[in-house]
């Protein structure tokens, strides 16, 4: 039966090979084998045949954005709230090159998208043809893979073979150069076969089944254990994070996560210590700087989670887990190595515990515990409040309050803001927190709330945002308007380019060279001149009621929340310090010690 079916296969590859099409049809077709529902792009010269494709099939939905970078974004944020490969379209040039930084954001924070990038006619490459330039050499160092298509019948190949290479492994973005006359000639449609395997590139999913029986005997021996999660739990898909919510339950670990791994624990779990790193918090940095075993599952030891590393956890061993063997070593030497994916891992560790009965050392495990809740005790995340001004961190403490029971989904632009969201807003759910954090890219959150709300219609989508960071995307504002689309833009108005200022204040001795902004637009008739709703807040009395406004108008919304323009995001670890030299509040200064012994203010 499986021969009959098998051959039945190979006649209709064969019928469809045979059907000769033109290029930009064959890349529209590979796209629907592949699921794409929609595509964010940009027109331009070298790729009108494939507009001209677009205009005749109604299956694909094409989203005009206004700027290259903002497509890239869009596509990232439709990835990263679905789980699904986000597209999009450019022409070559400058399209290309404004698609850079939208690339690199992906690269860094294992997003899978498909860039679709036009090119000058194969004749022309390298005459420096008008709006010609070396796409696949500037793209090189900031793609996972990219292609230059020369032949027509490679077309659907190489999008097909594209679409693997995005998703598998580590995911990342994928360029694929299309010469114009490449889209214009006709050529042969393969379908895609099933299981696209590249024929060098097969990353390992699954784990060395020693090394894991090996890593649960370490984690059944910690007296301070600690699980340190980062992105690749919410890259693995929501059975990873339902694995590691398991995990955590059966052995009573406490657990903390990077920038990029909100959610896949939940933020009112019992062992949740908060968010680690520059901005983390006291009791999760702490506990990674005292811990015995540390368990890294999906995270790269990243410079802004390990501070100074000669000083980082120096008294643990280490598990990694990556789907990236590259990743190992390359920061941190570790003791223990496991390559393969998050949920495959999890899901071994879970049955090793079990099948040889492991328990936790209880005594040793509530003195730990104990000592957690010493470092919890200073309540880190304490601000004071001063007369009728906004604090930003009460802005969205009263943001989350006012939508958690909602199906809400929050974007960031890039800054202090973006540092107040992590700690105070909280995430129960993977896929609903999208931010730009190995490239910190300003300009993110807007066209990322676009791909979100492309993605969920009926969601609400929420940019926090600065005024400052809004402003780089801010044309976006009329894709969200032309598409119906009702993002809500949530700005805490500092008129400061705030973590730049707090640096400033905190490291350069208080000259804030070029970080005021002086000539800020009038929010609220920006958002009226867009076609959207403008709103304005600045008595924490009435912050509630714009929210709800906010919230209640199905429309485009830019609120701006006027804060006070001298607030700290804290606790905060400098630059090259270690996970003990913390500064907790204003009043601390940056010479001032947690002791190794104690792990307490001196």
């Amino acid at each position: 039966m499986a021969a009959k079916s098998t051959a039945r296969t190979s006649k209709k590859a064969d019928a469809q090979a045979d059907e000769q099409y033109v290029g930009a049809r064959i890349i529209l077709k590979a796209l629907e084998e592949q699921g794409v529902e929609v595509i964010f792009g940009y027109p331009g010269g070298s790729v009108l045949p494939i507009y001209d494709e677009l205009f005749k099939q109604n299956r694909i939905r094409h989203v005009l954005v206004r700027h290259e970078q903002g497509a890239a974004h869009a596509a990232e944020g439709y990835a990263r709230s679905t789980g699904k490969v986000g597209v999009l379209l450019v022409t070559s040039g400058p399209g290309a090159t404004n698609a850079v930084t939208g690339l690199t954001d992906a690269l860094m924070d294992s997003i899978p998208i498909i860039c679709l990038c036009g090119q000058v006619p194969t004749h022309l490459i390298g005459n420096d043809a008008f709006q010609e330039a070396d796409t696949t050499g500037i793209t090189r160092p900031c793609t996972k893979h990219n292609y230059l298509v020369k032949d027509v019948n490679q077309l659907a190949k190489t999008i097909h073979e594209a679409f693997y290479v995005a998703r598998s492994g580590r995911p990342g973005p994928v360029v694929i150069d299309l010469p114009k006359d490449v889209c214009m000639a006709q050529g042969s449609y393969v379908p895609a076969p099933h299981g696209v395997q590249h024929k060098t590139y097969r990353p390992k999913t699954q784990p060395d089944k020693a090394a894991v029986a090996h890593a649960v005997a370490m984690m059944a021996a910690a007296k301070k254990p600690v699980f340190y999660t980062g992105g690749g739990i919410i890259n693995s898909g929501p059975k990873a994070s339902k694995l590691l919510r398991e995990l955590v339950e059966l052995t009573g670990f406490p657990i903390t996560s990077t920038l990029m791994g909100l959610g896949a624990y939940p933020a009112s779990g019992d062992k949740w210590l908060g968010m680690l790193g520059m901005h983390g918090t006291y009791e999760a940095n702490l506990a990674m700087h005292g811990c015995d075993v540390m368990i890294n599952i999906g995270a790269r030891f990243d410079d802004r989670v390990t501070g100074n590393l000669n000083y980082f956890a120096p008294d643990s061993k280490k598990i990694h887990v990556d789907i990236d063997a590259s990743s190992f070593n390359k920061n941190v030497i570790v003791d223990l190595p496991i390559l393969g994916d998050c949920a495959a891992v999890l899901e071994e560790m879970i049955a090793v515990w079990k099948a040889r009965k492991y328990a936790a050392d209880q005594k040793a495990l509530k003195a730990w515990w104990r000592q957690i809740a010493d470092w919890q005790g200073r309540d880190c995340l304490h601000y004071e409040k001063r007369g009728k001004l906004i604090k930003p961190q009460y802005a969205i403490q009263r943001l989350y309050e006012l939508t958690k029971k909602r199906e809400t989904y929050i974007t960031t632009e890039v800054g202090q803001h973006q540092m107040w969201a992590a700690q105070f807003y909280r995430f129960d759910d993977p896929n609903r927190w999208m931010t730009s954090g190995g490239l910190g890219t300003m300009g993110y959150g807007l066209p990322a709330a676009i791909g979100v709300q492309m993605a969920h219609p009926k969601a609400l989508v929420v940019d926090i945002a600065g005024e400052a960071s809004i402003l780089m995307n801010i044309q976006e504002m009329s894709t969200a308007v032309q598409y119906r689309l009702p993002v809500k833009i949530f700005i805490i108005n500092n008129q400061y380019m705030g973590m730049v200022r707090q640096w400033q204040e905190l490291l350069h001795g208080g000259r804030y060279s070029e970080s005021y902004s002086e000539a800020l637009p009038d929010f609220v008739k920006l958002a009226e001149a867009f076609g959207g709703v403008g709103l304005r807040v600045q008595d924490p009395a009435k912050l509630d009621d714009t929210i709800k406004e906010m919230i209640a108008v199905d429309r485009p919304v830019i609120c701006d929340v006027m804060v006070d323009q001298k607030e700290n995001c804290f606790p905060m670890i400098p630059s090259g310090k270690a996970h003990n030299e913390m500064i907790l509040s204003a009043s601390d200064k940056a010479d001032k010690q947690i002791t190794g012994a104690g792990l307490a203010l001196v």
